[in-house]
Formats: C-alpha cells, sequence, structure tokens
C-alpha cells in the first residue's frame, strides 16, 4: 500500500470500484438492485478502502450490502450466493506481507471472476480512471447501503452442519484442539463453527487470536509455512496437552493443522496431506449418511499441481475427479459447472493449504474446513488412533505418493522466460533429466503444447503472462515448474507414486534424487542467480 497507479491506495480503490459498477451494469440488466456485497480484513486501510467501495457503487444506485465488521474471505463468497447479488468484492491480501492489502472480486455465481469478465472489468476500469467524487463517510447514512454481517453468518452456520456427521456425539468427546487466527479475523467464525459441529471450544493462542494489522508474532502471516509459523500454536498444545493445532491464514480462506506425534514432536501436514485426509473423511462419512448416493453423480476438484493421490482415490471409489489450473478461480468455476450438470460437490482443494468442502460456496474456506477437520479428528482420537495413522491407512489402501514441492527467489522477472526457454529448446523440448526419462510434456504458456493430445494442444487453458510446464517421467513421478503469479519465485512441484505395499523411504528417496537432478539441470540456481528460501 503506497501511492502511484500500480499500487494499493484510496485513488486505485476507488477507479477499480468504478469500472466494476461500470461493468456489471453493462451486464446485468437489473444489476443495480441485485446489488453488491462488500467485505474486508483486519489489514491496515481495510475498512477504508471498503468504504471507497461501497460509496462507489451507492453513487451509481447500487443496493449494497456492507458486512459492518471484519470478515473471513469466504463469507464474501457465500454472502452474493445468500443475497443473489451481481458481484462481490473482498479486501484483503490474504497472508501476505503487512505492507501489503488487495482486491478480490467474485462475479454473481459466487466465485472468482474469470474470462472473459477480468479482461471486461480491467478495459472498463482504463475507461473510467477521472473519480466521481464520492464520499465514503456518507456510506452510514445511505439508504441503499446495509449491514448483512448478521443474516449471512446465521445463513452460513446453518449450511455448512450438512457436513457435520457426528454432532450428537462430539460435545462427548475430549479431544483438545489449539487454534490460531494468525492475527487474522478468524476468531469469531471458527468459535461458531466449531459450536454449530457441537464440537467443544478450542483452546485458541492468545497471542494470535485478536486481529492484529502488523502481525507481530510472526515474521510472514502464512501457516503454510509450517513450524515457523506454528511456534506459539505448539507450544500451547504442549501446555495444554492438546495433540492437535489448527490455523487459519489473516483471511481465513486457509486451513493448517499439525499433530504431536508419540515421541513428543509436532508433525505438520503439508498441503496435500492435509487434503486427502479431509477428501476420505467428507466422502466417506457422506456416504454413509446417504448410502443410496451414486458416486458418479459426485466429484472432487484439484489444482495440477497439487497431488494425485485425489485421482487415485477418485478411481477407487467410482468419484468424478476434474482437475483444473492453479487457482481457486479456476476450481471454483469447474465446480460450478459440474455442480449445474446435477453432479454433488463432495471436496475441492488446492496444494497451497486451500480446501472446499461441499457446495455451500464456491472458494477456499478454512472456516468450514477446520470444523470439519475438528470433528474428524475428534473421532479419530475417539477410535483409539491419532491423525497420522489414519493417513498411514489410506497410503495402505491407495498407495503412498511422495510429495517435494519448494521454489527459489527469482527478483529478476526477465530472466523467467530465458530460464523455460532452454527447457523448450526451440520446440525440440527435452527428453530426459539426468537418468530419468520424460515420458510426456505439457506446457501451459502460450501458445501451448502436449505431447499426449494428437493435435499437440492442451486441454487446460494457456496463458501469456504465466510460465508453466508439466514433465510426467517413465517412472511415473510428475514435475510441474512455474513461476508465481504473485510473488518473486519460481515453484516446482513434485510427485512419485507408489504402488500399495511399497516402502515409503524408497519412493521419497527416487523422488529426492529426481528433485536434484530437476534443479542442477533445468533451474540451474547458480547460472541465473536464483537463491534458496532461508529455511
Amino acid at each position: 500500500m503506497r501511492a502511484g497507479f500500480a499500487n494499493m491506495n484510496d485513488l486505485t480503490v476507488i477507479q477499480a470500484s468504478q469500472g466494476l459498477a461500470v461493468y456489471v451494469e453493462k451486464t446485468f440488466p437489473d444489476a443495480k438492485s441485485k446489488g453488491v456485497v462488500i467485505g474486508y480484513d483486519g489489514r491496515h486501510n481495510s475498512h477504508d478502502f471498503a468504504h471507497w467501495a461501497a460509496a462507489t457503487f451507492a453513487s451509481r444506485g447500487f443496493k449494497v450490502y456492507l458486512f459492518g465488521r471484519i470478515v473471513p474471505t469466504p463469507l464474501v463468497a457465500f454472502g452474493v450466493l445468500a443475497k443473489k447479488t451481481a458481484c462481490g468484492i473482498m479486501v484483503t491480501a490474504s497472508h501476505n506481507p503487512k505492507d501489503d492489502n488487495g482486491y478480490k472480486v467474485y462475479w454473481d455465481n459466487g466465485a472468482q471472476i474469470v474470462e472473459p469478465h477480468d479482461k471486461g472489468i480491467s478495459e472498463a476500469i482504463e475507461a473510467n480512471l477521472q473519480p466521481w467524487g464520492v464520499d465514503p463517510h456518507s456510506v452510514k447514512s445511505n439508504p441503499l447501503v446495509e449491514d448483512p454481517t448478521d443474516s449471512v453468518l446465521d445463513a452460513y452456520f446453518k449450511r455448512i452442519q450438512e457436513w457435520s456427521f457426528h454432532s450428537k456425539d462430539n460435545a462427548s468427546r475430549d479431544l483438545k484442539i489449539v487454534y490460531t487466527a494468525m492475527h487474522g479475523v478468524g476468531k469469531e467464525c471458527a468459535t461458531r463453527a466449531f459450536a454449530a459441529f457441537n464440537l467443544k471450544p478450542f483452546h485458541p493462542v492468545p497471542q494470535q487470536i485478536e486481529p492484529h494489522p502488523d502481525f507481530p508474532t510472526v515474521p510472514f502471516p502464512n501457516p503454510e509455512e509450517g513450524k515457523g509459523a506454528l511456534k506459539l500454536s505448539m507450544e500451547l498444545g504442549d501446555k495444554e496437552n492438546a495433540p492437535i493445532v489448527i490455523a487459519n491464514d489473516p483471511d481465513a480462506d486457509r486451513l493448517a493443522a499439525a499433530e504431536r506425534q508419540p515421541n513428543g514432536q509436532w508433525r505438520v501436514f503439508n498441503g496435500n496431506e492435509l487434503g486427502i485426509l479431509i477428501a476420505h473423511w467428507s466422502w466417506t462419512q457422506y456416504k454413509a449418511k446417504h448410502p443410496d448416493v451414486d458416486p458418479a453423480k459426485c466429484f472432487v476438484v484439484a489444482s495440477t499441481v497439487s497431488s494425485k493421490m485425489l485421482q487415485a482415490m477418485a478411481k477407487a471409489e467410482g468419484l468424478k475427479f476434474y482437475e483444473t489450473l492453479t487457482g481457486f478461480k479456476w476450481i471454483g468455476n469447474k465446480a460450478i459447472e459440474e455442480h449445474n450438470k446435477g453432479n454433488k460437490c463432495i471436496f475441492c482443494f488446492e496444494e497451497a493449504i486451500g480446501y472446499m468442502v461441499g457446495d455451500a460456496c464456491w472458494d477456499k474456506d478454512g472456516i468450514r474446513a477446520a470444523a470439519v477437520f475438528g470433528e474428524f479428528a475428534s473421532w479419530v482420537y475417539a477410535h483409539g488412533k491419532n491423525v497420522s495413522a489414519y493417513l498411514d491407512d489410506l497410503y495402505a489402501k491407495y498407495g503412498f505418493f511422495a510429495t517435494n514441492n519448494r521454489y527459489f527467489f527469482c527478483y529478476e522477472p526477465e530472466k523467467l522466460p530465458l530460464i523455460f526457454g532452454e527447457m523448450r529448446n526451440g520446440g525440440k523440448y527435452v527428453d530426459t533429466c539426468g537418468r530419468f526419462k520424460i515420458s510426456s510434456i505439457r506446457d501451459l504458456t502460450t501458445p501451448g503444447y502436449d505431447s499426449t493430445q494428437p493435435d499437440k494442444k492442451p486441454i487446460l487453458p494457456v496463458s501469456r503472462g504465466t510460465e508453466m510446464i508439466t514433465f510426467h517421467f517413465e517412472n511415473g513421478a510428475v514435475a510441474t515448474l512455474r513461476g508465481s503469479g504473485t510473488e518473486p519465485k519460481l515453484k516446482y512441484y513434485t510427485e512419485l507414486p507408489g504402488a500399495p505395499g511399497v516402502d515409503s523411504k524408497i519412493v521419497e528417496a527416487e523422488l529426492s534424487e529426481l528433485v536434484q537432478e530437476i534443479i542442477k539441470h533445468f533451474l540451474q540456481p547458480e547460472k541465473w542467480g536464483l537463491q534458496k528460501p532461508k529455511d
């Protein structure tokens, strides 16, 4: 957040809101009566930015549902559906550093915007840069502006109870769970979600449970960072003898979890592990409650860089499985597409600890995921096991899937096309990486390439602005390399499946060797000046 047209400030928020309002007006004949839902998190200036947006829409005659206090991002996605609005706006920078903020847009279907709306909105912003002269202080007295907080929250917590399967037993179970909001907005809604599932209250991390825009106890307010971000949570877990820790990121659309092992050490589940745990639990419990359900009319979705273990589970269970590009704007819209065909959404996820259980709203949701995981963990412990043992049972059933996901910092973005250009080799893509032979290649950077397709064109959408290549190896491994769209990072996602019964250490060792070859031959950090993360 700073001055300038390329930064988040009052002017750029006004301009974005003006362009969005104009585009929505042109798209929906009843746009003004349908209105807009606007929410905001606890970051610096989020409240003010939301009020600028509300004033802008109200000045055009839009009905405006402006949340009266901070809310999790998924509550805006849900609010669009609950209020049947034309669009939604969430002012948040999620788990970014304290100086950042952002402006997230949902369409009338409750999912994040995709083509052609993103392009149309961008053009409308450029055509409406001159401020309209609105007053954000007029919002409180404007009859077009309504606070939907209580009605939306009440409807949300009633809706997510569909995914509580042991409500009668939950209150009598004695598992202790520690929860951190990571200085974000999750406290109220996570508390109510546990109550909606009839779970015993969690133990909040006192230093992190209240919102604080400076995130004073963590260098990066991202629970995906693992033990460093969860240090205070695990310390409280030890103090309270609570074996489970769960964490939302600051806007509460993501969920992390950790478990104290029998040796006293903490295990932080990665996004893929947590994903398959929640997916399997959600499906098996839903099926038990609805024994006549046709699995072929139910589906799960994962991003292309997420573990293929969900696909293996779906195949074994008879579920439909779909893969999308990275990001919940793609996942959510794919889920809506299948939902509109009459299919039941069971679970969707991306490995960056983003989970969507069911169809309450079409975006990742750390609040309902927290309640679902809390019930799952309580059930597991009540049956004499722990979460890690449950995961081992899934590996025995579907096979062990070793993953190794990491990144290098690339502070000179102009180098990314050169790095990926060497892999493309003028259209004659590489066919080996060290001793590992490549069986197929998919390149989702424009114009796109997929060696498995008859016309060599990929099925997934291609992008001119993102570098992304996926390599499939003859040993079954998959490696995707891509440039981050929001951070100065070159990321790699690798996975090697092992057949059921194969020793996990053997699978992990082979994947580790492959990753080192990928770094050596493809990423070449010394040549390109890429920097390892400090940890």
